[in-house]
């Protein structure tokens, strides 16, 4: 029983718990106030689960800015597509998310919060338009804002592949 419940991650610094709260915080701030004064759709629920592994675990693999970016891109082009030509059902909805995940993985595109954009598309039923504002823009610019952030906190992101 116990390692279901053990920690795989180390225990973080203090630094490193505080500078995660901080950007998210930040990128989040970033984005509303965008939305709200400058009138641009840029927020969506996932995102702020994007913000976990942008700032929480910048060196993962899936908090990369093709991950966050092609993953949401992905996932949501994917639910766009099958809530216009499926009827509004559950199977439908479980579907999207299922193929989402499928596809992120075989294009090497794996971000676990985009797998929850099936969900708000299905829910808010928006129009192709949500796929630009907020997903696609809304996702660069919480890559952007991350790779500020953590470049102005002396932190490597993106990572550098060899």
């Amino acid at each position: 029983m116990d390692r279901y419940f053990k920690r795989a991650l180390p225990h973080p610094s203090l630094r490193t718990v505080i500078m995660a709260g901080l950007g998210a915080f930040l990128a989040i701030a970033a984005l509303s106030l965008m939305t709200t004064h400058a009138n641009l759709l840029l927020l969506i629920a996932p995102f702020g689960a994007s913000c976990v592994l942008l700032f929480s675990v910048p060196a993962s693999p899936l908090s990369q800015p093709a991950h966050v970016v092609g993953g949401h891109v992905l996932a949501t082009a994917v639910a766009l597509a099958l809530n216009a030509l499926l009827p509004d059902t559950w199977w439908a909805l479980a579907l999207a998310v299922g193929l989402s995940i499928a596809l992120m993985a075989a294009l090497r595109l794996t971000h676990p919060p985009a797998g929850a954009d099936p969900l708000v598309v299905f829910a808010a039923d928006p129009g192709l338009s949500f796929l630009l504002f907020p997903v696609l823009t809304g996702a660069v610019a919480l890559v952007a804002i991350a790779a500020l952030f953590h470049r102005l906190s002396g932190q490597e992101y993106p990572l550098k592949h060899g």
